[in-house]
């Protein structure tokens, strides 16, 4: 590899699933490592296959069908752990196991309680047994940030002896500086003796608002590789973002030296996708990828970018995936211009009859609306993907009433395992009301934290995108709705949250 390649590794599918409510299903972590794969990301880490049998075939699933990419699997310094990791990793065209273990004097005293040498002999042994599904083993020293350098220094000339070849600076809490960020980063590439035999690699976290800043000022001083998530997903206050770290490298190759080969016209639709599996919402002035990233509001600047682009702008909104294209299909049209359409945006249909259910969701959504978007596709197929998975709870119809000086009340039918009931309240408005009507029949006892309704479009026929983040008994899920009608996609998104709490697994969450 090239000193001047800047390797991208997505985690988005591994940190990025531990935001609270961020859980993936399998196939949608397919659709998102497709469209990684799209965007020609390096490496993808696709899970923990240890974490759960769920996390081993999601791994597998995305090994399976990547091609173009690496596909990495993370593991614990345990034999167990990294066997594992090999398992669901063996149909890989290109595999990477990614192995860690604490270094920090607190994470080696009160988690592992393990000494330093042990600590050592671990990360070691750990390679060595990676290295028996693959040549490709990257070694993390969990809590670098908050490590003795010179400790460091030991552990990471040891796996590089072992066999590593990439090493992963993390800055697991988001404590560091980027200064001093940088300046680690520097110091352990001149003082570990055979430093010039691996990659150095940094995952930043985003606590204090500097995960890209600490990310940068790394590669600034000689990291070749950057863990980032799209949107900056992940736990806490997320990761460093893909966007941001790819087009700030792009933007400004005069100061950094080098290039990632992303293809930047896929950073939009993977954000888009991303925000519509998780529920994640992008915030408008997020950097890149916010609706707002190229709107000018001030006259001043108007008049500038009318006269001349670059004079507020330092990059084309082109570039990043931006576009203005829409969805010109209506009731009369037909199934193999759907078809392509949804190829042109980058989504590909498993199966004849996956398209064909889509395509009767757009001829409903075509009845009511009369100009159809891309991103109504894209939240027609998350719909159609969820409707697909197992469903404890579905939606079969509601009646609301609500009116000036009158208490709203709704009434509905909701299928629960197979058998349709019905119910009703009364609530402070129709959504209350609706959500107290289902709560009359499935008596979750769940905790709403998040209740938020974004519009997929624009104008007053726009679908209504709802998400619903409940809690129970130390699991957290996120349940999404579409509709036209703000209430119904209100009912769904509760209903989805259900059935995610009724099929969630509990996992292991590790942190890097």
């Amino acid at each position: 590899m090239s000193n001047d390649h800047l390797i991208i590794f997505d985690t988005t599918l591994r940190d990025g699933e531990q935001s609270p409510g961020a859980s993936m299903t399998r196939d949608e972590k397919l659709r998102i490592a497709r469209q990684l794969e799209r965007m020609r990301v390096d490496v993808i880490e696709a899970g923990f296959p240890a974490a759960s049998n769920g996390d081993f075939e999601s791994v597998q699933a995305v090994a399976n069908a990547i091609r173009n990419s690496t596909v990495c699997g993370l593991a614990r310094a345990l034999e167990r752990d990294i066997e594992r990791a090999g398992e669901a990793l063996a149909g890989a065209a290109s595999a990477r196991i990614h192995t860690f273990i604490a270094t920090s004097p607190i994470h080696m005293e009160k988690k592992l309680r393990m000494t330093p040498e042990q600590v050592i002999e671990q990360a070691v042994k750990a390679v060595g047994w990676a290295r028996k599904f693959t040549d490709n083993v990257e070694f993390s020293p969990e809590d670098a940030g908050r490590s003795d350098p010179d400790f460091l220094c030991r552990v990471l000339e040891a796996v590089i002896d072992a066999g590593a070849k990439t090493l992963n600076i993390p800055d697991t809490v988001g404590y560091s500086l980027p200064g001093q960020f940088g300046e680690l980063i520097r110091s352990l590439r001149e003082r570990i003796p055979n430093s010039d035999k691996a990659v150095f690699s940094v995952h930043c976290h985003n606590d204090l608002g500097l995960a890209v800043a600490n990310s940068l000022s790394a590669v600034l001083n000689g990291a070749r590789q950057v863990e980032c998530t799209i949107n900056g997903l992940g736990e806490r206050a997320g990761n460093a973002a893909l966007e941001e770290v790819v087009m700030a490298v792009r933007t400004r190759g005069d100061v950094f030296g080098c290039a990632t080969r992303i293809d930047t016209t896929q950073i939009v639709p993977a954000s888009r996708l991303v925000s519509g599996i998780t529920g994640f919402a992008v915030q408008p002035n997020k950097a890149i990828v916010g609706a707002n990233a190229f709107a000018h509001e001030s006259g001043i600047h108007q008049d500038g970018v009318l006269k001349h682009r670059e004079t507020y702008e330092i990059m084309r909104a082109e570039d990043v995936g931006w576009t203005a294209n829409k969805m010109v299909l209506g009731k009369h049209s037909g199934r193999n211009a759907f078809r392509s359409r949804l190829k042109e945006i980058g989504i590909v249909m498993d199966s004849e009859e996956a398209l064909n259910a889509a395509f009767a969701r757009f001829k409903d959504l075509a009845d009511k609306k009369h100009d159809i978007f891309d991103e109504d596709l894209q939240s027609l197929v998350s719909d159609e993907s969820a409707a697909a998975s197992q469903e404890a709870y579905k939606l079969v119809s509601l009646r609301v009433c609500s009116e000036t000086g009158e208490i709203p009340h709704a009434e509905l039918v909701v299928s629960v395992h197979g058998e349709e009931r019905s119910a009703s309240a009364t609530g402070s408005g129709p959504v209350d009301a609706t959500f107290r009507a289902i709560e009359v029949l499935v008596a979750s006892q769940a905790e709403l934290q998040l209740y938020s309704v974004n519009s997929i479009t624009t104008g007053t026929d726009a679908q209504g995108e709802v998400t619903v983040r409940l809690a129970k008994s130390g699991r957290i899920v996120n349940g999404q709705g579409a509709d036209t009608d703000i209430v119904v996609a209100s009912a769904e998104a509760y209903l989805d949250a259900l059935n995610g709490l009724y099929n969630k697994l509990e996992r292991a969450h590790p942190q890097i």
